[in-house]
């Protein structure tokens, strides 16, 4: 029993270690979290879709021209498109026309519009880097819960080697009559106790590898080994000169959720300068031009030929004159495609004035809504105040706690392995049962997970503090 649950042990271990060609720091997980994160890159989208629609408002700005073409054939009774007259036979025809629009004067909505979409393009970039900030805090939180469970492994491995240590020396006793049957069996109960928890202890080192890797977007195949740094003193001392107010005006001017709710706020005052503009007047100007083609258009041409002499006869100054009518020769031709277009192009130059008379109520709808949003927005901005101070306070008072809790899991963990050392001496001694024994030894150890536990919490509460306070997070 004992070399099969060593032997088992040491493959478990192993397979932890097998990976050290992928060794992984805080840092260099917070950097690639921030360039693969699934979130992070639809926030990156959504920051581009922002800057794309301000540029179209930007372009708005611009004339709208627009051209098109058409050729086809015509049948049966149509009017002629050139002579502008009915025509039976059947033709081919083709057009070409075209417009262009600028608004003169439209009570500043284009220059709303573009500083509107402008500020939502710096909201989604506040949104970007609020975003960038959490998942750095997650990543950092994931890490220490893998160097937690690492260290929970040595101690869960640490207790079975105790315990296994003890099953061996029970065995010694009993064979020797010094202890009964009953102790043995104790401890090898114990040794299958303290084996399920390193166990289990090895599958929540797992599972926190898988929990990081997926908020890494990192292959979950791939070896991930975390190096923990030398963590030889916390600093608390830093909490000193800290009070929960200071830490709210701290986080309040870097917070990105914050920013980009005051940015919305502004670009909703935008929207309604825009919705106002739709109750006034508008100019603009517009060209318009335009031509075509026929092909039953054909062209008539005359020349005179000389003259006839006839027996009609005038008197002019008392002059018989005979009456001479000239040769008059016709000819015709199908006008070419190039001169009719030519010949036909028109234009046209229009200024256009709008006045919404009446327009079931919509633009005043548009503006009442609008006035709405910008008091939804500054609610949205007084919950976030209000979220974040809330968050701030739990913060610091949680770091206050974990500090306390972790001075006392220290000591009780120096006075619980003190305890043991002395209960391990008895035993030896037949001072103490087995049942007392185990008792102690799953105190101690007890304590000393406690302690663990404690010691990483106040290293989390502690992170949490230094993201409020805009600090890099590092260990």
């Amino acid at each position: 029993m004992l070399k099969k649950t060593l032997f088992v042990a040491a493959m478990l271990a192993s397979s932890l270690a097998g990976a050290q060609d992928s060794l992984w720091t805080l840092q260099r997980s917070i950097s690639y979290a921030v360039d693969n994160n699934l979130d992070i890159k639809q926030s990156v989208l959504n920051e581009r879709l922002a800057w794309l629609q301000q540029q179209q408002s930007l372009l708005s700005m611009l004339p709208n021209v627009q051209a098109s073409t058409n050729v086809g054939r015509s049948y049966g009774r149509s009017i002629d498109p050139t002579t502008n007259q009915f025509n039976t036979d059947g033709y081919t025809f083709a057009g070409a026309s075209g417009n262009a629009d600028v608004l003169l004067f439209g009570w500043f909505q284009k220059q709303n519009t573009l500083k509107q979409d402008k500020l939502l393009r710096q909201a989604a970039s506040a949104d970007l880097s609020q975003l960038k900030d959490d998942v750095s805090l997650n990543v950092a939180t994931a890490f220490l819960r893998i160097l937690m469970a690492q260290e929970q492994i040595h101690v869960a491995e640490s207790q079975l080697q105790y315990s296994l240590k003890q099953q061996e020396q029970a065995e010694y006793f009993v064979k020797a009559g010094r202890s009964p049957e009953l102790d043995l069996a104790q401890m090898q109960a114990q040794v299958a106790t303290d084996s399920s928890g390193y166990f289990t202890a090895l599958a929540t080192y797992q599972q926190s590898v898988l929990d990081m890797k997926a908020l890494m977007n990192f292959e979950i195949s791939a070896p991930f080994v975390p190096v923990a740094p030398e963590v030889n003193s916390i600093p608390i001392g830093e909490l000193a000169g800290l009070t929960p107010e200071l830490v709210f005006a701290s986080a309040q001017k870097h917070f990105g959720s914050i920013r980009s709710n005051q940015l919305k706020i502004e670009a909703s005052r935008r929207a309604l300068a825009v919705a106002k503009g739709g109750l006034y007047p508008q100019l603009s100007f517009s060209g318009q031009f335009g031509t075509n083609f026929a092909s039953t258009y054909r062209e008539t041409k005359t020349s005179v030929d000389g003259y006839t002499t006839g027996t009609d006869f005038v008197y002019i100054d008392g002059v018989r004159t005979p009456v001479q009518t000239p040769n008059i020769l016709f000819s015709s031709r199908d006008v070419p495609f190039w001169d009719q277009y030519s010949n036909n192009f028109r234009q046209t130059y229009l200024l256009n004035l709008s006045v919404p008379l009446f327009n079931g109520w919509s633009a005043r709808t548009s503006v009442n809504r609008s006035k709405v949003d910008v008091q939804s927005k500054q609610i949205g901005l007084d919950q976030a105040k209000l979220k974040l101070k809330q968050d701030v306070y739990k913060a610091y008072y949680d770091a206050m706690a974990a500090i306390q809790k972790h001075y006392a899991t220290a000591r009780a963990e120096e006075a619980s392995t003190r305890a043991y050392d002395y209960a391990q001496k008895r035993y030896e001694l037949g001072l103490m049962n087995a049942v007392e024994l185990l008792t102690t030894q799953n105190t101690a150890f007890k304590a000393k997970a406690d302690a663990l536990s404690a010691k990483y919490d106040l290293l989390f509460k502690l992170k949490v503090i230094d993201y409020y306070l805009g600090k890099e997070i590092k260990l």
